[in-house]
């Protein structure tokens, strides 16, 4: 199975999703929450899986923001989004 296929399989895009939700993510710069992303998917995994494919997907810019660490300084975050354009989220 090529690459991109193993990447957008149901089980990948699942696991993936599962990891999100596991570790409590944050809405990137469009505001979707981990229960919106789980609707979004639902209704539009074959879309967004057909815009990857294509190469007619445009990642939005990734939410920086800076955490904590143990030792006192802070960690640098990129928390992205699902989709951008054709494919509105909620």
């Amino acid at each position: 199975m090529e690459l991109l296929e193993q990447i957008l399989s149901n089980q990948n895009m699942n696991e993936a999703y599962l990891r999100v939700y596991k570790n409590k993510g944050v809405s990137g710069v469009d505001g979707v929450t981990v229960d919106e992303l789980k609707q979004y998917l639902k209704e539009n995994k074959d879309e967004l899986r057909q815009r990857i494919r294509t190469r007619k997907y445009q990642p939005q810019a990734a939410l920086r923001v800076e955490i904590p660490k143990d030792n006192g300084k802070m960690r640098k975050l990129g928390i992205p989004t699902v989709s951008k354009g054709e494919c509105p989220l909620p």
